[in-house]
């Protein structure tokens, strides 16, 4: 059974009130169970209307943040495929059960850039959800730990790397790159300069020839 970690997005408007809020403006960000499905609704307050709200249900979820506009969408040809952030709302949205790991995984590789904050962390029957919001957009993301064992972790981000670069182009590794810098390009068993030292046996050669001319 998928699990509903959909991402939710910030309201440019209270809940309770109606008006809408400024940039800068403190509040309230809440997620409620929502009732038509298994999954969450999100919903925005200003403070006060916060405080002063009556006959709603307990939050699942709910911190304290600050309002920021919408980020304007990027051009199609600006999105980056392979990008992290985008894998993620795509891994996110599909709800695959065997890329719970990755998911993470990526949760956590954003958070360290950064990107993502994690503002709370819920127990369920099925294991603990980890709450992170989008530091520009407001975006939500409900991420399941998966509690990774540490003998697991190179395996889940070998999957984290193929999901990034499923084909990657036939590039030069960072080891052979660092080789290959430090003998600028060519083969250690190769001469650096194959015409010099070719004139240089020569000059030898001739300085032989001489010597054996005198000496007769």
């Amino acid at each position: 059974m998928k699990e509903p970690w959909s991402i939710k997005s910030r309201a440019r408007e209270c809940a309770e009130s109606g008006n809408a809020f400024q940039s800068g403006q403190k509040i309230r960000a809440a997620i409620f169970p929502d009732p038509d499905s298994s999954g969450y609704l999100r919903k925005d307050y200003a403070i006060e209307s916060w405080e002063n709200r009556e006959g709603e249900e307990n939050p699942f979820s709910c911190w304290l943040t600050t309002y920021e506009p919408p980020v304007t969408e990027e051009k199609a040809e600006d999105v980056v495929d392979d990008d992290p952030e985008t894998l993620l709302k795509r891994l996110v949205d599909e709800e695959e059960e065997h890329t719970e790991n990755a998911r993470y995984i990526l949760a956590v590789m954003l958070e360290r850039k950064k990107l993502l904050r994690e503002t709370d962390t819920q127990e369920i029957p099925s294991g603990i959800l980890r709450i992170y919001e989008h530091r520009k957009s407001g975006d939500v993301y409900i991420i399941k730990d998966p509690q990774i064992s540490l003998a697991d972790v190179d395996r889940v981000q070998e999957e984290v790397r193929q999901l990034l670069d499923p084909e990657p182009p036939a590039a030069l590794t960072e080891e052979t790159s660092e080789t290959l810098e430090s003998t600028d390009g060519r083969s250690p068993e190769k001469p650096i300069n194959s015409e010099s030292d070719s004139k240089d046996q020569g000059e030898d050669e001739s300085s032989e020839l001489k010597n054996t001319d005198e000496a007769e």
